[in-house]
């Protein structure tokens, strides 16, 4: 069983748990694509045996969230598992204000990263010095939001749906977004609805998963299906596994964009090749 396993990850759980618990089910080697917090849920997809090899060609794809947001008071953590650092009135807003924000906020970003976060300040996690009441300064960095709608669904609180790139961080914006109505805010739900390619009608419950029964995985073809393809023989597929870089110059003028999957007569991936500094390379056999 090798492939890609979309799961949707269900509020309470870790992404680390996730994999630990997938694992034993399948006894294979796994690994997610794109960590999402314990409150959150959704779209979380395993790279499951040989699967864990093309990890780096699924990684950067841009992602969709659909949430909420609290606006009157801000969290050490800018979610709902931190304590409230700040409160403030939530002063009126009408619908054109809202159109306002998410034009404001789409398109190319400026963020700052949260203390709450992987990001690591000389190979310590930003996370472990936040919770020792540690601040650093983080340098904003830019990410790009593709859409965003925002709905008001009470005084307090906004319903959200976006679509951003990859290292966003939600919790900052939600934040932002209070700031640019004038109040504090945090991020109080938070579900993706899809990474890349992958969405919620392709995603199994954890709970009932059972690759005895209904594996569910993609195979690596169809995870990688947003790179283009060729189709090689037998005796370059071998080739290809030996790494003889011969092949890279006799496949050179067949190859398109940056990254090319090759697969053999029977569909499977042999390898992700990639070009750098204009000369194909090996990205990944397999």
């Amino acid at each position: 069983m090798n492939g890609i396993l979309i799961v949707d990850k269900p509020e309470g759980l870790t992404s680390a748990e996730v994999v630990r618990r997938v694992k034993r089910l399948c006894q294979l080697k796994v690994g997610h694509l794109g960590t999402l917090d314990p409150f959150a849920s959704g779209v979380l997809p395993l790279c499951l045996g040989e699967g864990t090899k093309v990890a780096q060609f699924l990684s950067s794809a841009d992602k969709a969230y659909e949430g909420i947001i609290q606006l009157g008071s801000s969290t050490e953590s800018g979610d709902p598992t931190g304590l409230v650092t700040r409160t403030c009135p939530v002063p009126a807003f009408a619908a054109g204000e809202l159109r306002s924000v998410e034009a404001r906020f789409t398109g190319d970003y400026r963020q700052v990263p949260p203390m709450y976060s992987a990001l690591k300040r000389d190979g310590v996690p930003l996370y472990r010095l936040a919770r020792k009441g540690i601040e650093v300064e983080r340098e904003p960095r830019t990410v790009r939001i593709e859409s965003l709608r925002i709905t008001a669904v009470a005084a307090d609180r906004l319903r959200f749906e976006l679509s951003c790139s990859k290292g966003t961080y939600v919790r900052v914006l939600a934040e932002d977004i209070g700031v640019a109505l004038g109040t504090a805010a945090h991020l109080h739900t938070l579900r993706r609805t899809r990474f890349g390619a992958f969405d919620l009608t392709t995603a199994v419950e954890l709970a009932s998963w059972n690759p005895q029964v209904s594996s569910g995985v993609l195979s690596i073809r169809q995870a990688l299906g947003h790179l283009p393809a060729l189709v090689v023989d037998r005796q370059t597929t071998v080739a290809v596994r030996r790494g003889q870089k011969r092949v890279l110059e006799e496949l050179a003028s067949s190859l398109t964009g940056n990254e090319t999957v090759l697969t053999d007569d029977e569909g499977e991936v042999v390898a992700v090749l990639v070009k750098r500094d204009g000369r194909w390379q090996f990205g990944r056999v397999l």
